[in-house]
């Protein structure tokens, strides 16, 4: 009887720590310098702690590269599964098959929970001659790293604007840190980021260039231009009009930009009870999640359950449970 009794608790307390002893999760975030790396890193350490199962964050190109992963790396016959950050367009593409990368083998995305706002940044500088989106044209111009969501939104915005990059006076495609460093060194007039606020290597840029003598200026993108009018017809419900203030970089003015609330999600193969776990464990340990990273603020329990039901991409049920106990409205 006492031999039942030990094996009976042994399962509880497995099933109480998630799965620890047979799950692997990796968590896929961003280039070092964006919100995204550092908050997949204290996801990990919140999961790994809490003996949910064993995690580890893994440094890619971001939102398209998480998404690949996922959907070609989570293998559920060995307890396996890539979970991640991603921009809201970008997972709505590739669960549709709409993504060029996809077409023929869309990602089994699922929501877990909403992040945070990101917002689209095209950065400059005050001597550059870029003040509206129509001035990139012609110019020394970054779209994002290859593969990442920045890069999808930044070619989409573009397209709405047309302007082709293939006629960029040079065309780049770097993160963000590279690009903070070859604005500042001059080799570059713009480039487009798409991040939480505020975005620690812009902070550091914007001090960069003070230092040499010129200011950091983001370019405005009003509901009154067209692009930013045409886009935002192309992807109803996904784009929302923000504004950075500008003491989030000491920018002369407020600018008019647009914004897209992060998802992190999981492949649809997860357990319902580990994606449960999962949520549980991070949002009764998100204030050291908040600690860390300034934009995960916005991770709250009533952020994402407000988008229960509400999404063209469905929740991971056992996420979607978790929110339902907490007694939230949906």
């Amino acid at each position: 009887m006492k031999r039942v009794l030990m094996v009976a608790l042994a399962l509880m307390l497995f099933t109480a720590n998630g799965y620890a002893a047979s799950a692997k999760v990796v968590i896929t975030t961003g280039g070092i310098g964006g919100v995204y790396y550092y908050y997949g890193t204290q996801i990990s350490e919140i999961l790994s702690k809490n003996n949910i199962a064993s995690a580890t964050a893994m440094q890619t190109a971001a939102s398209v590269d998480n998404m690949l992963l996922l959907r070609d790396k989570s293998n559920p016959d060995k307890s396996t599964y890539y979970v991640g950050t991603v921009l809201p367009d970008t997972a709505y593409f590739t669960v549709t098959g709409k993504h060029e990368k996809f077409a023929d083998k869309p990602a089994p995305g699922r929501i877990l929970w909403m992040m945070y706002p990101n917002y689209l940044h095209i950065v400059t500088t005050d001597k550059a001659g870029i003040t509206k989106l129509a001035d990139l044209d012609g110019k020394r111009v970054s779209t994002g790293a290859p593969g990442s969501g920045t890069e999808f939104t930044a070619l989409n915005l573009l397209k709405a604007a047309n302007i082709d990059p293939a006629k960029f006076k040079k065309w780049e495609k770097l993160g963000a840190k590279e690009s903070d460093e070859a604005l500042a060194n001059g080799t570059l007039d713009a480039y487009v980021w798409s991040g939480g606020l505020p975005t620690g290597s812009i902070v550091e840029l914007a001090n960069t260039l003070k230092r040499k003598g010129s200011n950091l200026f983001i370019v405005p993108l009003p509901d009154s231009d067209p692009a930013v009018a045409a886009f935002k017809k192309e992807f109803a419900g996904l784009a929302d009009s923000q504004t950075i203030a500008k003491s989030v970089y000491g920018t002369a003015e407020d600018t008019p930009t647009l914004a897209f609330w992060n998802m992190f999600v999981a492949p649809a193969s997860m357990p319902d009870d580990l994606a449960y776990a999962i949520t549980k464990a991070v949002f009764e340990n998100v204030g050291t999640l908040q600690a860390s990273v300034k934009a995960a603020k916005d991770t709250t329990i009533e952020n994402s359950a407000r988008f229960v039901g509400k999404t063209a991409i469905p929740f991971q049920p056992g996420a979607a449970k978790y929110f339902a106990e907490k007694g939230m409205k949906q």
